[in-house]
């Protein structure tokens, strides 16, 4: 599709039901954003993938990997076969030998060797191996900081925050009001680890996607006339260690995940939209 002469062709395409989702308070706002280059039309949650594809003429975007992970995958991949494997595990602190790099990822032996090829001892997935590669070839190895940020707070994550939201917090949020044993299966499955109470949550669960990315799920209890609630907070340094893409990618991708194990559970009503 050629691109758009003007906001309104971008309006168009839109289902003008002014949601709110993407951030933006009009249907017309936000297809202004688009066309000023401020926002991606992706980042509208009720378009069709084969609009954005159409609108956006095949061009891929590293910051979204998620949507489009299969073939940013296959870039990474070439680019790592051309790159110092045990340099980079020198600074991302993984294990280099028999030609492969080794890291933990939620606990299990994540890796690529120097061809690109990736093997582990779980599944592997797009929303992980992004990442995964990403980290090898771009993180700066910067140690844990200890202090939790929002996604929004994030270098670049203030413009994507709706759309965080609504694919990852509010869906692990839905998963975790009905699924009673999600966090202690976090825990035990992922190898998680519950910790002290923060900013006066009632669970709060550290994961580790990546050694240096620590994910924290902070969640509520209904009381007192509130609903429950759910947040997610990442170490302030993960923008560095990490693009602002991939960490998207670990949310959305976790909360898939967690929706899936919600089902083989028999809870299908956590998955519900």
């Amino acid at each position: 599709m050629p691109q758009p002469k003007h906001a309104m062709e971008i309006f168009q395409l839109l289902d003008k039901s002014n949601c709110r989702e993407c951030g933006e308070k009009t249907c017309l706002a936000f297809a202004g954003a688009v066309f000023q280059g401020k926002r991606k039309i992706a980042d509208c949650p009720k378009l069709e993938r084969e609009i954005i594809e159409r609108f956006s003429g095949g061009d891929h975007d590293q910051n979204n990997v998620f949507q489009e992970g299969a073939d940013y995958l296959e870039e990474l991949k070439s680019k790592v076969a051309g790159a110092d494997l045990a340099e980079a595990a020198k600074k991302v602190g993984a294990k280099f030998s028999g030609g492969k790099l080794t890291l933990k990822v939620l606990g299990k032996d994540f890796r690529v060797d120097t061809r690109g090829n990736l093997s582990a001892d779980i599944h592997i997935n797009p929303w992980v191996a992004v990442p995964f590669l990403s980290y090898v070839l771009y993180g700066k190895g910067l140690p844990v900081s200890g202090n939790w940020v929002s996604f929004r707070e994030l270098k670049d994550g203030q413009e994507r925050y709706a759309l965080f939201q609504k694919r990852c917090e509010q869906a692990m949020k839905r998963v975790a009001d009905t699924y009673t044993d999600l966090f202690d299966d976090l825990v035990h499955i992922f190898s998680g680890k519950q910790v002290e109470k923060q900013f006066k949550s009632d669970i709060s669960v550290v994961l580790h996607p990546l050694p240096a990315v620590p994910i924290m799920i902070c969640y509520w209890l209904p009381e007192d006339g509130l609903k429950s609630s759910l947040n997610v907070f990442f170490d302030e340094t993960a923008d560095k260690n990490l693009d602002v893409g991939s960490v998207f990618s670990l949310g959305v991708g976790l909360a898939q995940m967690f929706g899936k194990l919600a089902l083989r559970h028999g809870f299908p009503e956590a998955v519900s939209t």
